[in-house]
């Protein structure tokens, strides 16, 4: 490590210095030799379906008609599973067996058929933990955390048994609700068992036909579900680009709905706090400019920016200093920064009644489990100092020193990394998808538990490895990361970007 990269980071998050979430482009040879091995991969795995077909006719025969039944995978959509994915299959979904805390217990597992299927050994390995959302630490097993939880279980057991509109409401929720409302600075809130229902079944309460969603092009399927069955028409702009969504506002308001060309009854823009794919911030400063011009309703999703940003923790509003009350529907998810599961919808109180009235969540789903409600409510009193400590504010500074660390020293690495040096997930891109199983199988080697990530996740181009910050690693745990994964780039020639001068 450079001196520069030993310098004290402050909580005040300088903005003019943190724009650097623009993407590198692809250097040219990288560009040809990702194709070349996609195309190779098609035309061997063809030549192989062609020959197979002839000679092993009975491994085929699920994928055709069976005594008068048609195949529920078709030959044609299952041929990336076959001769792409299952080549690198090892490299995902391994099992695990502790608390995914600053490490990470791996069940060792082996293969006799090409990763169609895998048997565990019966033995393990520890690994520095890059690939959970643990971004403040609260992934623990003991601790005021955990004590309170056990505390809670003896007293609330572990279930409601019942619809939150039946009989499942519980007076945890109700703290944990009003926990939630004060922390984001909102009237009131609903929290519900799941994070990607809480998207899916919230905005089809918000919007319906007539009305108009606008979304970034980038988000998480839960958006995009939750719009899709709301009824809304849906339009797209490009990813963190206002001047688009700009232009996507005028054209939408003054044509207006299809065919009648009446005004839209709404027009909900939807847009995440912290894209978890990208490493990207959303430009909030700039959006509000757009709200206030365009009057619309705006929806941002905080599943991975809650907590993690801001210097108190409280996402995106808190990072850009913006005031909570010009976002419309404030939601997060419990699953990242706070060690637990759920999420949350919180806005103004009148807002928050009809949802709970309308959200399928609310009305069909079992309340969240008390002992989850405590865990969350711990973990908020940490990070919000209630705890008579200050826990809370060295977690957020440890995660964003770490956050800040590992982009900038892998960009002087020479390696491609996308998103924002705020952000707590760092993309590393990796390109050829050879390179997917191969970083994988390296990092594991080398004791260190990544994510990795291809098509159709990604563009076909954008295969990456996605690290995740956490507040539990220590700047020697980042200092021997960064080693590491240093090695493992010499090794598979990932030092490809030709930006120069990077600067903490």
């Amino acid at each position: 490590m450079g001196k520069k990269s030993q310098k004290k980071i402050s909580n005040e998050i300088p903005k003019e210095d943190n724009n650097d979430s623009k993407a590198e482009s692809v250097p040219f040879y990288v560009l040809i030799t990702t194709y070349l091995s996609y195309l190779i991969l098609i035309i061997f795995g063809h030549i192989r379906d062609f020959f197979g077909k002839i000679f092993k006719s009975g491994e085929y025969a699920y994928l055709r008609h069976q005594n008068g039944y048609a195949p529920l995978n078709s030959d044609f959509e299952n041929f990336y599973q076959r001769r792409m994915y299952l080549r690198i299959r090892d490299a995902f979904n391994r099992p695990i067996t502790n608390v995914p805390g600053r490490t990470l217990t791996l069940l060792d597992r082996v293969s006799h058929d090409k990763n169609k299927t895998f048997e565990l050994t019966g033995t393990t390995t520890e690994v520095l933990n890059l690939s959970s959302y643990n971004y403040l630490g609260f992934a623990q097993n003991k601790g005021p955390c955990a004590d309170a939880v056990k505390v809670s279980i003896k007293k609330d057991g572990i279930t409601t048994d019942s619809p939150r509109m039946v009989a499942g409401t519980h007076e945890i929720h109700r703290e944990l609700e009003k926990l939630v409302a004060r922390f984001v600075k909102q009237e009131d809130a609903m929290v519900v068992n799941m994070g990607f229902a809480t998207n899916s079944t919230t905005i089809p309460a918000l919007v319906q036909k007539g009305s108009l969603i606008i979304s970034d092009q980038l988000n998480h399927s839960s958006l995009i579900f939750g719009a899709r069955i709301s009824g809304s028409k849906i339009r797209v702009f490009k990813h963190n680009d206002m001047k688009d969504l700009e232009g996507v506002l005028r054209e939408a308001i003054s044509q207006g709905q299809p065919r009648t060309h009446r005004p839209w009854k709404k027009i909900l823009v939807m847009v995440e706090g912290l894209y978890s794919m990208e490493g990207n911030i959303l430009k909030l400063d700039k959006l509000v400019e757009l709200k206030k011009k365009y009057k619309f309703y705006l929806y941002v999703d905080e599943a991975h920016s809650i907590g993690a940003l801001g210097k108190n923790g409280r996402g995106v509003c808190d990072y850009w200093n913006i005031d909570p009350n010009l976002v419309d529907i404030h939601m997060g998810t419990f699953t990242k920064s706070f060690g637990a599961a759920g999420g949350y919808i919180a806005g103004k109180k009148k807002v928050i009644d009809w949802i709970r009235l309308n959200s399928h969540s609310n009305i069909y789903a079992e309340g969240m489990s008390p002992l989850v409600c405590q865990q969350i409510i711990s973990s908020f009193k940490i990070i919000m100092g209630e705890d008579g400590t200050s826990d809370g504010k060295k977690r957020i500074k440890q995660l964003m020193d770490n956050s800040r660390l590992l982009s900038t020293e892998l960009k002087k690495m020479g390696f491609i990394v996308y998103g924002d040096k705020d952000s707590p997930v760092v993309p590393l891109l990796l390109y050829n998808p050879a390179k997917i199983s191969a970083f994988s199988r390296e990092a594991l080697a080398r004791k260190i538990g990544v994510v990795v990530v291809g098509y159709p996740a990604t563009p076909i181009l954008s295969s990456r490895v996605r690290f995740c910050c956490s507040a539990s690693h220590s700047r020697e745990d980042m200092e021997e990361i960064l080693k590491r994964i240093s090695e493992i780039g010499d090794l598979l020639q990932l030092k490809v970007s030709t930006r120069k001068n990077i600067e903490l």
